[in-house]
């Protein structure tokens, strides 16, 4: 960029030289009077070109940012996917990072028992994939437990594939679990009760969602539309 600028102003100093006699060409054949109309003509040009150049850039830097429903977090020193690794999924397996790569990725902390927060999110992350259609094979969600003691691959296996077969479950050990949630600056808290499930679990109810090329870009809160969701990720997808 810094170089099409200069490139542009040497033309419009070069330009204006010609035009008003200063230029060193000019200066020395000064008594070639029937040169000047050829320099006035090369300095027009120039000029012009200088102009078309200067608009063009002028134009491109004032191109709004892509924009997105959920939240711009683009360049966020936070939820690196690697700490999703050191979990495991509901088939037994840790992921790696290349098993996203190329694919959006979209990534929820909750639990299997939560009564409408985490439920409520599966069921519109699932409705978000109907609507991307085919390019839905390339999104990939995540969600995972903060409830280490309940929550086994077993119980995550039962219950995660019956909002869409595509999602999966991540389990870790309390302490995995915890790491991965300062990473992505999740707070969770064990709530106790007399209920039938004996406590419930407080915990923050934003997802988080990744371009392609495994970089964090958006944080999507709790109650967005499908329809918004599925037109962020067509975006991502895209590259944008």
């Amino acid at each position: 960029m810094f170089i099409k600028i200069v490139v542009v102003l040497l033309l419009l100093i070069v330009a204006v030289s010609l035009l008003s006699g200063r230029g060193p060409a000019m200066a020395a054949r000064r008594s070639s009077s029937n040169l000047r109309p050829l320099i006035k003509r090369v300095a027009v040009v120039l000029l012009a070109i200088g102009v078309v150049l200067a608009v063009l850039h002028l134009s491109g830097c004032s191109q709004p940012r892509e924009t997105f429903h959920a939240t711009d977090i683009t360049g966020a020193e936070f939820g690196h996917q690697s700490a999703l690794t050191r979990l495991t999924d509901h088939h037994g397996r840790r992921p790696a990072s290349a098993d996203f790569s190329g694919k959006v990725v979209v990534v929820f902390f909750g639990y299997t028992q939560c009564p409408d927060i985490c439920p409520t999110t599966l069921v519109t992350m699932k409705e978000s994939m109907r609507l991307l259609g085919p390019a839905a094979d390339r999104v990939q969600v995540l969600f995972v437990t903060v409830d280490s003691e309940r929550d086994t691959p077993e119980v995550l296996a039962s219950y995660v594939p019956w909002f869409d077969a595509r999602f999966l479950g991540l389990y870790g050990d309390a302490e995995t679990t915890l790491e991965a949630a300062r990473e992505f600056k999740v707070f969770y808290s064990k709530v106790k009760g007399e209920t039938a499930m004996g406590y419930s679990i407080d915990h923050s109810a934003a997802s988080y969602a990744y371009d392609p090329q495994g970089r964090l870009r958006l944080l999507i809160r709790h109650g967005e539309t499908p329809q918004n969701i599925a037109a962020d990720m067509q975006k991502l997808l895209s590259g944008k």
